[in-house]
């Protein structure tokens, strides 16, 4: 039978080697050996992706081979939220998420939203390619604690600023904590354009936004 760690890397393979069919059942191989359920997303699935997103910044895999990945990362969630009680927690506040307007890429933004909301953070996702008006609506008509944007490419970075441009002329930006991120972003940048905080991966991103939400 195979230890705890055995299982954690069998969980990473078959997110990282496309196998969306054998994913089920090595989650529930993992679960009937008594193991923790968050522990599988965060050391075994979202692990898999890391190492598939590594992958294509390599020019290893493409977009169609990390959209099978992701594939095989949603099918394990959906598996292990089956083991998670549905009260584990309370929510310690409230995220919305989105990708910037003309950026489509949102397989990171995905991956935050699902360790946010594992977190214990209600999300609201507003998808990709989100216009900057949607945005700071959302932040107008909603209660949130915390706005995050991501972009994947250099040439929709400015939106970000943008965003946070348009907060400050409506009144909001002391409302609500923004993050940013995606592979083109830095701290440097973050702060350049007033954003409250970077982070490099979705890890970071839970554990930021918690300390932001004590902060305010």
């Amino acid at each position: 039978m195979m230890n705890k760690e055995d299982m954690l890397k069998k969980l990473a393979d078959c997110v990282c080697d496309m196998e969306d069919e054998e994913i089920v059942d090595a989650v529930q191989e993992y679960l009937a050996a008594g193991y923790d359920p968050q522990e599988g997303l965060l050391n075994g699935l979202v692990e898999g992706m890391r190492r598939a997103s590594e992958l294509y910044e390599e020019g290893e895999y493409f977009v169609p081979e990390l959209i099978v990945c992701s594939d095989a990362m949603y099918a394990g969630i959906g598996e292990l939220q089956k083991a998670l009680p549905e009260d584990a927690q309370e929510t310690i506040g409230k995220v919305v998420i989105g990708v910037v307007e003309g950026d489509t890429h949102d397989i990171g933004k995905n991956l935050v939203r699902i360790m946010l909301e594992t977190g214990g953070f209600e999300v609201h996702d507003l998808g990709r390619d989100v216009p900057i008006s949607a945005f700071v609506q959302y932040v107008k008509d909603h209660d949130v604690d915390i706005l995050c944007m991501s972009s994947l490419m250099t040439t929709t970075m400015s939106g970000m600023e943008q965003v946070i441009i348009e907060l400050k002329k409506e009144g909001l930006r002391d409302k609500v904590k923004v993050m940013v991120g995606g592979a083109p972003v830095s701290a440097a940048f973050a702060e350049k354009i007033g954003a409250d905080g970077y982070t490099r991966n979705a890890i970071e991103a839970v554990a930021f936004a918690k300390k932001l939400v004590e902060v305010k």
